[in-house]
């Protein structure tokens, strides 16, 4: 059954809170709403993240040096394997994830 999701409306009750929009044969897309940083990780494969409303200030590391980089509504950052990263979003943000199911 198709489905419409208006993601400026979606909250969630806990900073990080999602909600399941697709799994396609183990690839999840999942709409987040957070107003609190996540915590450093690398996924366990590549991770697609689109900043549908506000603005995130994406942190990742390059041969050990921190960038930083601020997403506004329609950017992307996309996370190549290995890439360890940590979002900090500056007041609410939804944020779009397409990443392997089970990944950080």
């Amino acid at each position: 059954m198709p489905k419409i999701i208006k993601s400026k409306e979606f909250t969630a009750k806990k900073a990080w809170g999602a909600v399941d929009i697709a799994n396609m044969n183990g690839i999840t897309t999942r709409l987040h709403w957070t107003d609190q940083p996540y915590k450093w990780h690398i996924n366990d494969g590549e991770e697609v993240f689109v900043v549908l409303d506000g603005v995130v200030e994406m942190h990742h590391k390059v041969d050990s040096k921190v960038v930083k980089n601020t997403l506004n509504a329609g950017d992307i950052f996309h996370a190549t394997i290995g890439t360890e990263h940590v979002a900090h979003p500056l007041g609410e943000a939804r944020i779009l994830v397409i990443e392997f199911e089970g990944s950080e």
